[in-house]
């Protein structure tokens, strides 16, 4: 079992408490440590355009546009496979690189919550992820 706790952050200078891991990303022979918005809404695991453009993720000629769409509109982006890494777990997963700045990084459901049993304490600020698949 992997856990993390709620960070603590300002929202209209005041504090408040979110759930966020600190993930590894594996790619192009890099790894990567980055604090992640661990979102139940979020579809796929996100990361903004430059993080994906330093991780080597580019553009293939072919490969098409997707788009998300969320709170704050639609989301043109680009999915790439690579490894993430939980504690001591390392797995694959695919990662949507935004095609704009203006996202945070995100922990998505996709290839994370169907590998883990993931348990928000909100009460405790704790976050517990519990391998439930080998994969």
């Amino acid at each position: 079992m992997t856990e993390f706790d709620y960070r603590e952050e300002f929202s209209d200078g005041k504090p408040v408490f979110r759930p966020v891991a600190d993930v590894i990303i594996h790619a192009n022979e890099l790894k990567v440590e980055v604090a992640m918005y661990i979102d139940s809404g979020a579809d796929i695991t996100l990361i903004p355009f430059r993080f994906g453009k330093a991780l080597g993720f580019r553009q293939h000629e072919a490969e098409t546009i997707k788009h998300m769409h969320g709170i704050t509109g639609s989301i043109p982006y680009l999915s790439r496979k690579a490894k993430l890494q939980l504690g001591n777990e390392i797995f694959e997963a695919e990662i949507a690189r935004s095609l704009i700045e203006e996202v945070p990084p995100l922990l998505g459901r996709q290839d994370v919550f169907d590998r883990y049993e993931v348990v928000f304490k909100q009460r405790n600020k704790k976050i517990f992820f519990k391998e439930e698949i080998s994969m």
